[in-house]
């Protein structure tokens, strides 16, 4: 008999009038000819195109003349090649040509699921009993382009839930590229995404140890010079877009959490940016930072990443190295235990590992913990979100797949001090879906990327049939006794 688990009924949906101005173009030869056309208009028939355009869109965008100048400095490059100067260019011939480089893209047309939840780093002015939380979503788009966004909740004494409002603009990030790469970690993920073993060696021998951004790019213009084949150019974009999975990201401070979108920057995650999970950590003298795995995808190789932020406005990315960062469901855990961070993976598709690293970028011998037991997980088990500290120990949201790739969720509770020791684990699920729940993008799937405990209950946010999303409850000292009265024996 399953454990009784509260639905609220609090439903987050998709919505397909939150767009994002984005880069648009269509190759080069059609770029000069919209080029020549609009620098052929006079001043008078630029404004009249200009001005009403300027009113529709700045309807439906913060800042729509910063976005169509942004635009127009991307193809600076192009236009400078046809003979035109530049920087004569007046602001609305420079409006005008970045408009015809932009087009509206819906982040959330498709789906808006697979949420993590945790504490605001903001708790002022709030009651007894009351905490406000910041819950990520994977919202996807047309082409199944995933991104990261936001919504901030207050979760009232008696565990109501009320998601706030979203706002009425949504604001991509400023990317800065200034990391600094480690020589040795980079080449192995540029091995590890097949990039060409001469490029690799090129990089190999003409930079040092530590090189930045502007060296490696510099590196790669002068290389790709010399390339006689489009296939060899291509391999150095390759090593170039690979440096594009480190960079800072910063959200403008006049920005509503809701209005903040992590999309898609590098040709590494040009297909999306998948199932973040974010974790309250708590740092060995006693700070707060906040850290989110997720899975970049190109379309064809998955690299898993990581992501660090104080306060939700600035972010630092790296990608995530070693034998255990490999396929999906990296999770760390919130604090370190016995002097290391720990993080859960699942990199055979289907089993449950824990990992142990000094660096929290650099992930290596993954231990087997957990491998599918009953017959609600018998195709795949892994985490839906990072452990929960609790005083029985530490408390594993887990998802597992059954027959007709039925998404369920489940439960298990691993020792505090040696998390590869498994106390128990449920024999049936938590959270499977009902009727109401199973119809969506993808039928019949439950998932989740992380949950949270307030007022003695805990609380899950989880998605529903990939397509919207919605929070469930239960009872947790319920919720331990009953995972530490199971075994681990086998059973279906």
């Amino acid at each position: 008999m399953r454990i009784t688990v509260s639905r609220k009924p609090v439903k987050v949906y998709p919505d397909p009038k939150r767009v994002i101005a984005r880069f648009f173009y269509n190759g080069d030869e059609r770029a000069r000819e919209v080029i020549t056309k609009v620098t052929s208009l006079t001043e008078r028939q630029i404004f009249d195109i200009v001005s009403p355009l300027l009113q529709e869109f700045s309807k439906r965008h913060r800042n729509i003349t910063k976005v169509f100048l942004k635009h127009c400095k991307k193809i600076q490059w192009l236009i400078e090649e046809m003979g035109i100067d530049y920087k004569e260019m007046d602001e609305f011939t420079k409006y005008l040509i970045g408009s015809y480089f932009t087009h509206e893209y819906s982040i959330e047309s498709a789906a808006f699921f697979n949420p993590s939840i945790v504490e605001d780093p903001d708790q002022s002015n709030l009651v007894e009993g009351e905490k406000r939380v910041i819950i990520s979503f994977r919202a996807v788009g047309e082409g199944h382009i995933s991104s990261v966004v936001f919504r901030r909740a207050l979760l009232d004494a008696h565990n109501n839930i009320h998601v706030l409002p979203a706002g009425n603009y949504i604001d991509e990030a400023e990317v800065v590229k200034n990391a600094i790469y480690n020589k040795r970690l980079f080449l192995k993920k540029a091995a590890d995404a097949n990039i060409s073993m001469n490029v690799i060696t090129d990089v190999n021998a003409h930079l040092g140890d530590k090189f930045d951004y502007p060296q490696l790019r510099k590196l790669v213009l002068d290389a790709k010079e010399k390339q006689a084949e489009d296939t060899g150019k291509l391999e150095y974009d390759r090593i170039l877009w690979l440096s594009d999975t480190y960079h800072e990201i910063c959200f403008s401070k006049d920005t509503d959490i809701s209005d903040r979108v992590i999309f898609p920057i590098s040709e590494f995650e040009r297909k999306g940016i998948e199932d973040a999970r974010f974790v309250r950590f708590t740092k060995d003298d006693g700070s707060i930072i906040y850290y989110g795995t997720y899975t970049a995808f190109d379309g064809a190789f998955i690299i898993p990443k990581l992501m660090q932020t104080t306060d939700f406005y600035d972010f630092k990315v790296s990608p995530l190295h070693g034998k255990g960062a490999q396929n999906k469901n990296l999770a760390l855990f919130p604090k370190k235990i016995n002097g290391k961070y720990a993080m859960m993976s699942r990199i055979d598709g289907w089993n449950n590992y824990l990992m142990y690293s000094d660096r929290i970028t650099v992930w290596d011998q993954p231990i087997k913990l957990q491998s599918p037991l009953y017959s609600w997980e018998f195709i795949q088990i892994g985490n839906c979100g990072s452990p929960i500290e609790t005083e029985a120990g530490w408390l594993i949201i887990t998802h597992g797949v059954g027959p007709m790739r039925r998404y369920c969720l489940g439960a298990s509770l691993l020792d505090l001090n040696d998390p590869s020791i498994e106390i128990g684990r449920l024999h049936e699920p938590l959270l499977v879906p009902n009727p109401d729940e199973r119809e969506g993008y993808v039928p019949n799937v439950l998932y989740s990327c992380g949950s949270i405990i307030h007022n003695g209950e805990l609380i899950i946010p989880y998605g529903l049939s990939d397509y919207c999303s919605s929070f469930a409850t239960v009872n947790l000292q319920r919720l331990l006794e009953r995972i530490m009265e199971t075994n681990n024996g086998s059973s279906v």
